[in-house]
């Protein structure tokens, strides 16, 4: 009997020790919540701009060419220098264009004086007819000579004009104002195209441009403005007038110019082999910094993006569905949001749609959260990534070192 109750308190005890065993298996250490780095999105207007290349051009450029043929005799202007609309810059042999003027003249005169003979004996003869000395038929005769020889004035008066013009093109004048550049050939060269024919084209005797304001030619891709207009469809983006859009230079040297373009003409079509749009801008070019044929990097202000967010590049992911960016919701929970961000601004990207006022955006400790599950949020800052990749370099330095020992 005393066994049993020596058994029975020693069984209890053996229970209880197994169930305190068993209690401290099943418990582990407790879970900590990530910490996460997040901003809060507002919205905010964004200047559109696209960075592209172009190339510029003069804004008029004239072909100065020899209109008659002949031996170019002089050079009147110094190359490179600035010259006014009209101003002589060539002289061709007028030797021949003179005779050719002074021939026409002798010819008129000859055949003015024939109509002037016509005229005389027609008045006469009107006169007589009434008395009977001279018929009908002479008078008729009388008035065809005269027409016949006031159509010959006329055609040698033409042919005088003809000849004065081919020779004033023997003094080669600038079609605009602007700078004429090299001679392109030599005094004693031959130049025309062998015939005296107003208006047949002629040898290049050097070319005028006006620099003071260029235009830069550019493009920007169909799908980039079919994605413009779309938004604007929409109210998200307010384009800019082509007076309005700006453009902006960098010089070869980095440095921008102190002049901003402005956007004067956009095509119609789009060219079938690049798939791209042609605009063109007029840059004022006063000091005349900048030469036509440069190619120079731009910055084309196409508008403003209205109601916005801008989110760190590194907050934003993407998968097979789309991009997307974590937020921290008012329960700590983690939530997906997907977004549209097609364009950047600077380190940021634009998104367009998805997100809303106040979202706490997730930026660093992307890594240790998943969808629906918890977070601790602290506000992020971008000297944060700075430190972490500064650390995260003396570590890799750190196990580098370790190695090599």
């Amino acid at each position: 009997m005393k066994s049993s109750l020596l058994r029975a308190p020693l069984l209890c005890l053996s229970l209880l020790t197994l169930a305190a065993c068993g209690n401290g298996k099943t418990q582990g250490p407790p879970q900590m919540t990530p910490e996460v780095g997040v901003i809060t999105a507002h919205p905010e207007n964004v200047p559109l701009a696209r960075d592209t290349s172009g190339r510029l051009s003069p804004y008029y450029s004239a072909n100065v060419t020899a209109r008659v043929s002949g031996v170019l005799l002089k050079r009147n202007y110094t190359e490179g220098s600035a010259v006014k609309q009209g101003q002589l810059l060539f002289e061709i042999d007028p030797a021949y264009y003179q005779t050719q003027l002074n021939n026409a003249r002798s010819i008129l005169a000859q055949d003015q004086a024939t109509y002037t003979n016509a005229r005389v004996t027609a008045e006469r003869d009107h006169k007589l007819i009434p008395q009977g000395y001279v018929s009908q038929q002479q008078v008729d005769n009388d008035n065809a000579a005269v027409r016949t020889a006031a159509a010959k004035v006329q055609a040698d008066q033409a042919g005088v004009a003809s000849a004065r013009v081919n020779l004033g093109y023997t003094k080669v004048t600038s079609p605009i104002d602007g700078i004429a550049g090299q001679q392109q050939v030599t005094v004693g060269a031959t130049v025309g195209n062998g015939t005296s024919d107003v208006g047949s084209g002629g040898t290049l005797l050097t070319t005028v441009q006006q620099i003071d304001q260029l235009y830069v030619n550019f493009t920007i891709s169909a799908a980039e403005l079919s994605m413009l207009q779309q938004a604007k469809s929409k109210g998200s983006v307010a384009l800019s007038t082509q007076d309005k859009t700006t453009v902006q230079i960098t010089l070869p040297d980095g440095s921008k110019f102190d002049q901003l373009g402005t956007l004067d003409f956009s095509d119609v079509s789009v060219n079938a082999t690049t798939g791209a749009v042609n605009l063109r801008a007029l840059v004022p070019n006063p000091q005349h910094q900048l030469l036509p044929g440069m190619y120079v990097n731009l910055s084309v202000n196409l508008g403003q993006l209205n109601h916005v967010f801008l989110i760190p590049q590194q907050a934003l992911l993407r998968d097979s569905v789309g991009a997307y960016a974590l937020v921290v919701g008012q329960d700590n929970k983690v939530v997906r949001k997907d977004v549209s961000a097609r364009n950047s601004y600077r380190d940021n990207w634009i998104v367009t749609s998805g997100l809303g006022a106040g979202d706490q955006v997730i930026v660093t400790g992307l890594q240790g959260v998943k969808e629906g599950g918890p977070a601790k949020a602290s506000p992020w800052q971008p000297s944060q990534d700075t430190s972490a990749q500064a650390n995260s370099a003396s570590a890799q330095g750190g196990q580098s070192a370790g190695n090599k020992q």
